[in-house]
């Protein structure tokens, strides 16, 4: 096609649409090559400033390549248009500044030198008219088709959600299934590290227990009571260092190698230094503090022992509170053992409270933990012994700062049961 000086808009878009049309472009396609070529001439027709046009094809089958139409615009060099790549049909810019657009043609396509411009006269107008109208069809259809497409996306989409949402439910009922097995095999298994309750005529006893971590079905708080054969109720309360399993497993072993040396004799003042030289050649790591109580239920006789435990509380019948403290180290300290044993007396109505350091250092403040605790056990010491333990964890547990796994043990006198008729 011979180059075509053209000065106005309209003269120029009658121009491609006959290059269009004569090569065989689809409509979509025409319609995109008329609005950039139309864009880019804009700026120098508005200008009064001519535009020069013209179309060449390349390749043929003979030569094994795909032909193309080629279209180059050329505008005046002070009124050049920019951004060849974001027209609707994106073209490239030639060194001489010129918009060229390089068109797949099918094989059937004609040549545009064959196709002269159209004329500006009423058939023409018609024929532009029609074209345009065309290209607005079949930019309507492609709309439509991109509505439907979107509606089609939509509905997966839907779908989709729809499914993954029910498998997420199935997830949470089956996760909750596990939850609920878990919890149920952690209380077992706790069930299985305490020791059965204790039946003392004369003698209340009740514990709480709660672990730091509700993963674990225990940590290293851990207690263990028994009976003596000279009817004296022997109590274990050990805090092995660290949390879970392993916590458990040191606290177990502290908790059977008192009671071995506790049932064959041992006098309580040397348990907790034995108990550090049985333990030490198996578990190295270990460390444990331990408060040993031995009562007696007749006589209301109490002796302890203490390994670096917090001490035990006693709240008398008429209210006074006191500490019962004893030094010591111990299993895995330095110089394990009880410095000494400590010897009062229970009456009737005296509450004793034994615990590990969880229940007073919640708030890293074990002053003001102590001060607390016997506030609460004066408060609840008149409770059924069954709801002591949890009530003062319950007080203590208020706020809670520093969580550590929490023992709570309450033990009280009362007047034996008197013999039945």
């Amino acid at each position: 096609m011979t180059p075509h000086v053209l000065h106005s808009l309209t003269a120029l878009q009658q121009a491609v649409r006959g290059l269009a049309e004569s090569s065989a472009l689809p409509v979509e396609t025409r319609a995109r090559l008329v609005l950039a070529v139309s864009e880019s001439a804009g700026a120098a027709l508005d200008a009064g400033r001519a535009v020069t046009l013209e179309a060449t094809r390349e390749g043929d089958e003979a030569e094994r390549s795909s032909p193309s139409l080629v279209v180059t615009l050329r505008t005046p060099g002070a009124l050049r248009p920019q951004r060849a790549t974001e027209l609707p049909l994106p073209a490239r810019t030639g060194s001489d500044g010129a918009h060229v657009w390089r068109v797949p043609l099918c094989a059937s396509g004609g040549r545009p030198e064959q196709s002269p411009l159209p004329r500006a006269d009423a058939g023409t107008a018609d024929a532009a008219s029609a074209a345009l109208e065309e290209e607005l069809r079949a930019a309507l259809a492609r709309v439509d088709a991109l509505v439907a497409e979107q509606r089609r996306l939509t509905n997966e989409l839907a779908e989709t959600n729809s499914g993954v949402l029910a498998l997420y439910v199935q997830l949470e009922e089956r996760d909750e299934q596990l939850r609920k097995a878990h919890g149920q095999t952690l209380r077992e298994l706790e069930d299985a590290l305490r020791p059965p309750p204790i039946t003392i005529d004369g003698l209340e006893v009740a514990v709480h227990y709660a672990p730091a971590g509700t993963d674990a079905p225990t940590g290293g708080d851990l207690y263990d009571w028994f009976m003596l054969p000279d009817g004296t109720a022997h109590i274990t309360i050990v805090d092995a260092l660290g949390h879970g399993v392993r916590s458990t497993r040191s606290a177990l072993n502290v908790t059977h190698a008192v009671r071995t040396l506790a049932l064959e004799g041992h006098p309580l003042e040397s348990i907790v230094a034995r108990t550090h030289e049985i333990l030490a050649p198996f578990d190295p790591d270990l460390m444990a503090t331990v408060l040993l109580a031995r009562l007696h239920p007749a006589t209301g006789e109490l002796h302890l022992a203490n390994g670096s435990h917090p001490p035990a509380l006693v709240v008398r019948q008429d209210g006074t509170a006191q500490y019962l403290e004893v030094r010591g180290r111990g299993v895995g300290f330095p110089l394990p053992g009880s410095e000494r044993v400590l010897r009062t007396r229970l009456d009737e109505g005296d509450l004793l409270v034994l615990y590990t350091d969880g229940l007073t250092e919640s708030r890293r403040d074990p002053l003001e933990g102590e001060r607390r605790l016997i506030e609460s056990a004066q408060r609840n010491r008149g409770r059924p012994i069954g709801e002591i333990p949890g009530a003062i964890a319950d007080d203590m547990h208020s706020l809670i700062l520093h969580s550590d796994d929490t023992l709570a043990l309450a033990l009280r006198l009362n007047p034996p049961a008197a013999p039945a008729r």
